[in-house]
């Protein structure tokens, strides 16, 4: 993967490349606010990014696992619902989110 960064009002936000497509650091986008990678749990939790998740998946991946699809966005919205980036990955194919871990400095 290639990466660079990009100067967003002072912030520095990573993009990746991969498989020629760019991917915007999210985790990146929101270290400047209060909350900051809650926001992307809340964001996720979201009924409505989890349906244009999906209706992105379905136009742009062959191999997006529709029917685990319908499941998590019957559950999106509910106070219990809980849904990570790796999660939506693993249930349903995903491929316009990538979960990139952070590395562990050298001790």
């Amino acid at each position: 993967m290639k990466k660079r960064a990009i100067n967003v009002k002072g912030v520095s936000v990573t993009v990746v490349e991969r498989h020629e497509q760019d991917y915007i650091s999210l985790t990146d986008m929101v270290q400047g606010f209060d909350g900051g990678s809650a926001l992307i749990e809340q964001w996720l939790r979201n009924k409505d990014t989890v349906l244009f998740l999906g209706v992105w998946e379905q136009l742009n991946n062959a191999a997006f696992n529709s029917l685990e699809f319908e499941g998590i966005g019957n559950a999106a919205g509910r106070n219990s619902f809980y849904l990570s980036v790796k999660k939506w990955i693993d249930a349903t194919g995903a491929i316009g989110l990538v979960a990139v871990g952070k590395k562990k400095p050298k001790t």
